[in-house]
């Protein structure tokens, strides 16, 4: 099984990729919990994507992707792996094609999130922390028991500037712009498979496992 799961912020790639990772017995690969835990080990490639972590600039695509070559070549990935939210651009997916064909593995399917932009918006912009704690609450799916007070310490809950809807609505159109190429690449080599990202989460996993079918 070698799937990219692909979709915009919020649209819940994280979720299933962990679930169905752990069903398929193979490793979930996310670039952000990748860097953080070179950098953590303080590896060569940890210690270069450092540098532009630290400046609050993109880590460069030569970085990303010998980081990947790095990981895919480990052994728990041999049986498969599941990418989440990556590649991200046309340049990534091309040296990601390159890099599995070094050991004569491509990807099965690509399966997109398909989640409107009101559902987006009402995912990423329900989140509220705790000013004392930190603990996180979601103002729809896991509301505190008191408008405005967090359960655990009585702390102030307030909406982070990352979570505003005008920030929100700048990363999605971001995202759009950057994907929306990648999206008729991977349809130009038919691997493009779409999955609806709303409804029940179960309904949601069962729509991925038929679209990653091909994939087995």
């Amino acid at each position: 099984m070698r799937v990219a799961f692909l979709g915009p912020p919020g649209a819940g790639k994280g979720t299933q990729a962990r679930e169905l990772a752990r069903e398929w017995g193979v490793p979930h690969l996310a670039t952000g919990d990748m860097l953080r835990e070179a950098v953590a080990a303080g590896t060569r490639l940890g210690l270069a994507a450092q540098r532009y972590m630290e400046q609050g600039a993109l880590v460069p695509d030569d970085v990303i992707i010998d980081l990947m070559r790095e990981r895919l070549a480990a052994a728990d990935a041999t049986k498969g792996f599941i990418l989440d939210g990556f590649p991200r651009t046309i340049a990534q997916a091309e040296a990601l094609g390159k890099v599995l064909a070094e050991t004569g593995q491509a990807l099965g399917a690509v399966v997109f999130f398909d989640v409107s932009e009101a559902e987006l918006l009402r995912r990423l912009t329900g989140r509220r922390v705790c000013r004392q704690c930190q603990a996180t609450y979601h103002l729809v799916s896991a509301p505190p028991a008191k408008t405005g007070i967090c359960d655990k310490c009585g702390g102030e809950l307030y909406q982070r500037e990352d979570d505003s809807e005008k920030t929100v609505r700048n990363r999605l159109e971001v995202y759009t712009r950057q994907t929306a190429p990648l999206l008729d690449y991977y349809r130009g080599h038919s691997l493009l498979r779409t999955v609806r990202g709303e409804g029940p989460i179960d309904g949601i996993r069962r729509a991925i496992r038929e679209a990653a079918g091909d994939a087995r």
